[in-house]
């Protein structure tokens, strides 16, 4: 009885000791999971509005940081994802430059869409006081 009261370290007779170290092995099993489904989900949440970029021969130039601005086929305006009508966009794309200040523009037009819905969103963006605008396009592949 006296061992037992002076925390003799054994809890009774024949047991083992108490443990109190992390268990690494779920651990690591959990982080595997959360890793594995980042992996998954990620190139899912890249969705953006779906356009078919023309082909260009010279290096194409791909949108990094700063403001997309994006024609889809059937000539719908998005800004950063965001569905504008050609009114809308015309009353808000200066305010919306002011108030960001965004380090380039960059225009994604869809290669089916009219030619002329291109060049009113271009003259949108002259007027709002944007001088260098990026057109992103797809790379050419080489066909032999």
């Amino acid at each position: 009885m006296a061992g037992l009261l002076s925390g003799g370290g054994l809890r009774g007779h024949g047991e083992l000791p108490l443990n109190a170290d992390i268990n690494v092995t779920s651990l690591v099993d959990v982080a595997f999971v959360l890793l594995i489904i980042f992996m998954i989900t990620a190139p899912i949440m890249q969705g953006g509005v779906d356009v078919r970029l023309p082909r260009a021969e010279a290096r194409p130039l791909e949108p990094k940081t700063g403001l997309v601005v994006t024609v889809d086929q059937n000539g719908r305006i998005f800004l950063d994802q965001s569905p504008l009508s050609y009114e809308d966009f015309r009353a808000t794309f200066g305010a919306v430059v002011r108030s960001k200040h965004p380090t380039g523009v960059y225009l994604r037009a869809d290669r089916r869409v009219n030619y002329g819905a291109v060049v009113e969103v271009l003259a949108v963006m002259r007027a709002s006081g944007v001088a260098d605008v990026g057109l992103v396009a797809e790379p050419e592949t080489i066909q032999r």
